[in-house]
Parts: C-alpha cells; structure tokens; sequence
C-alpha cells in the first residue's frame, strides 16, 4: 500500500468523520483518478511524439494513449485523425504513487514555486494543474531530452464542492499558495 492511501486512510479519513458533515463513510470526498495530458502539436515530427510517448510513460509508470485531433483547422495545418498528443488515465496504487510523487518531488523543483493556484478548481470538486517543464520529474534524465514540453494533471474528486475538494488535497499535502501571495 502506497503511503498517499496509508495517508488517507489513517489521517485523512478520521479528520473528514471528525467533521460531522459525513453521516455516511460512503459519503466522504476521495480521489476518482488522475489524469496527465502532454499536447506536443502538430509541428512535432513522429519522434518527438514517440519520446513524449515514453517520457509520459517513464513518469506515469503507465503506457500512454496517444490523442488524435478531432476537427481539421487549417490555419493550424491540423488535419482530421493526426496524432497531437498523449495521455494517461491513473486509477488505484498508480494514482497514489504519482500524487506522492508529485506533491513531495516534483513540484518542489520547480524554481521560484510559491505553491500550487488555490483558484483552479472547476465549480463540481476537480482539480486541475499546469507544468511548464517535464523535467522537474525525476524519473527524466535531463541529457535525454530533446525539447521540454508542459503537462497537464487533472485531480478528479468525489468531492461536491470545491472547499471539500480543497480541504481533501489539503490533506495530501498539496501546497496551495497563499492568497495575495501573487497567484
């Protein structure tokens, strides 16, 4: 068992009972799944999409699926069917790993990190995140990559509310920043 479930099991959980707001423990907020998305466009030959492919892979542990647009926009030179991305959905131990990872590992190494945006939650308990550079993954070996690309994680909750949701990866460890504080 990873140490995100430990964590949420044995502090978590009994700090969300603790509230009173719970009658029911089938109630109480959890994490549904994550999903990590890198769009490398369409001006990326087949090898930059295939070493995206396995650096996604690499951090997630898991192989990716690799997204396809679904209109054709000229003015992008973006046709019908043409791969533009991938993306890995984590569910059970794999989640856990890859919250652990990212909270305690990688987001530290982002330079100049003054915590995660308290503000971009959806309105429905979801989170969502953006990274500018990959590499902050340790798994990456730097040498290795050719072009630095973004992500985006996406932290689906049961959560009915954003507070619930806050106060859920609160919990985690998740480092909101402070408000005021330039975010």
């Amino acid at each position: 068992m990873s140490n995100m479930r430990k964590k949420y099991e044995s502090v978590i959980l009994p700090a969300l009972k603790a509230t009173g707001a719970y009658p029911n423990p089938f109630q109480m907020p959890k994490i549904e799944k994550i999903v990590v998305n890198i769009g490398v466009g369409t001006k990326v030959d087949r090898d930059g999409l295939n070493q995206a492919v396995d650096e996604i892979a690499k951090i997630t542990g898991q192989r990716p699926l690799i997204t396809k647009a679904k209109n054709s926009i000229s003015n992008f030179r973006l046709r019908e069917g043409m791969p533009i991305g991938a993306k890995v959905t984590l569910r059970g131990v794999r989640m856990y790993e890859f919250l652990d990872r990212l909270i305690n590992v990688a987001l530290p190494r982002i330079r100049d990190f003054r915590g995660t945006s308290p503000k971009s939650f959806d309105g429905r308990g979801n989170y969502s995140l953006g990274i500018h550079e990959h590499n902050i993954f340790p798994e990456l070996d730097p040498n290795e990559i050719k072009r630095n690309q973004g992500m985006d994680v996406a932290i689906v909750t049961t959560a009915r509310t954003d507070s619930e949701a806050t106060e859920l990866l609160r919990g985690f460890g998740m480092p909101f920043a402070v408000p005021g504080d330039g975010q």
